[in-house]
């Protein structure tokens, strides 16, 4: 769920004078790596949208076609109360700095909105929404008969695994977070795992994931506890592409972005190896966002062809970790499931209401009960009113 430097002010001389003018001076580049926790509101709103200006980055390339997604002819702008307080979009979006909020219904768009200088053509970081992407990619490589079964050992894909507690946890006990290793999550810690993990080589020639990652030490059998760790989401990755033999971009563009009509080039953020972070970061439009949860809504179905094996989405959406509900690194909520990363990203899906809800943000805070609660009741709002 994170990560991942100065530009100067151009002068334009106006044709036929000697007046030079200052052109719109571009803000200074926020720093990379673990101070993404702590940029300001102004570098949030800019960063979060330019990723590839701070941090390496790999293109997911979009095809010759896209995927429609058409106005329906009635939209909705539903309101609801939290306390004495009333809101509706355009409120929600200016108190919890939404740069974003689609709801596509049946296919068709009902509410589509910008905050934050942004624009339909630009790309929002997701945070950990990337990992929810990595687990369909995940089922693409068992469809492929690259992953022959997800009670796979995890070290026959990463052999620098053996012999580390990762020994024994198998892929599916990996893509639920249910491995059993110690792990530390905290964001504003800055000697947590989650800020330190793959940030640095530690040794030559291994991936400084896996380096990190073998590093650490046993707290609970595997499957009998979960925890929620971005570092298996990036050994996920590592896995994904050691098992297809090519990149996590070039993957996900050949069985996801092109068929499905991606109108877009995605980038997603690579670590300091030049391996694109399983865990982390995929940067896309808004309406792409929506193309991916409609995707899943199609049961990975994209261009006529089954992209993820047969009941792969309603499997990866079941809770295979009860407390709290967790399917193959998607969240289960009431009636659907969730893609969610920090900072207020969250792709929802309701498949029985053949609706999908999108919303980037850039919280003050990498996560808040307080902000995530209004945010339930804005989804359910939104929810109700595209019934």
């Amino acid at each position: 769920m994170i990560t991942k430097s100065a530009a100067g002010a151009a002068l334009a001389g106006l044709l036929g004078g000697n007046l030079l003018v200052a052109a719109p001076a571009s803000p200074p580049l926020p720093p990379g790596g673990a101070a993404i926790l702590t940029w300001t509101p102004e570098q949030q709103a800019f960063g979060y949208k330019n990723m590839e200006k701070i941090a390496p980055v790999r293109v997911i390339k979009r095809g010759k076609t896209v995927h429609p997604l058409p106005q329906a002819g009635a939209q909705i702008d539903p309101t609801f109360a939290v306390g004495d307080k009333s809101y509706n979009t355009d409120r929600y979006m200016r108190e919890f700095r939404a740069s974003g909020v689609l709801v596509i219904k049946n296919g068709k768009i009902v509410l589509e909105r910008y905050g934050l200088g942004r624009n339909p053509k630009e790309r929002w970081t997701s945070f950990s929404v990337a990992k929810s992407v990595t687990s369909t990619l995940i089922g693409a490589a068992v469809k492929d008969g690259k992953i022959k079964s997800l009670d796979d050992r995890v070290a026959r894909y990463i052999p620098e695994l053996k012999g580390s507690a990762y020994d024994d946890v198998t892929v599916r006990q990996l893509i639920t977070m249910s491995s059993g290793v110690k792990w530390n999550e905290s964001y504003t810690d800055p000697n947590s795992d989650v800020a330190k993990e793959g940030l640095s080589i530690l040794e030559p020639g291994v991936n400084p994931v896996v380096s990190y990652m073998r590093r650490l030490p046993r707290e609970a059998p595997p499957g009998a506890k979960f925890v929620y760790k971005t570092g298996e989401t990036d050994l996920a990755g590592i896995l994904l592409s050691n098992a297809v033999g090519e990149p996590l971009a070039q993957y996900l563009s050949e069985k996801i972005w092109q068929p499905y009509g991606m109108e877009q080039d995605g980038i997603w953020v690579e670590d300091v190896a030049g391996h694109e972070r399983g865990g982390c970061c995929i940067s896309m439009t808004l309406r792409d966002y929506g193309r991916m949860g409609q995707f899943m809504l199609d049961h990975g179905v994209a261009d006529g062809r089954e992209v993820l094996p047969a009941g792969w989405t309603e499997d990866a959406t079941a809770p295979h970790v009860a407390d709290p509900p967790y399917g193959y690194f998607w969240w289960i909520v009431p009636g659907g499931y969730e893609a969610e990363g920090i900072f207020g990203q969250t792709v929802s899906m309701f498949p029985e209401d053949h609706l999908v809800v999108v919303i980037n943000s850039a919280w003050p805070a990498a996560w808040s009960e307080e902000i995530d609660a209004v945010r339930k009741r804005y989804v359910a709002a939104l929810r109700a009113a595209a019934h």
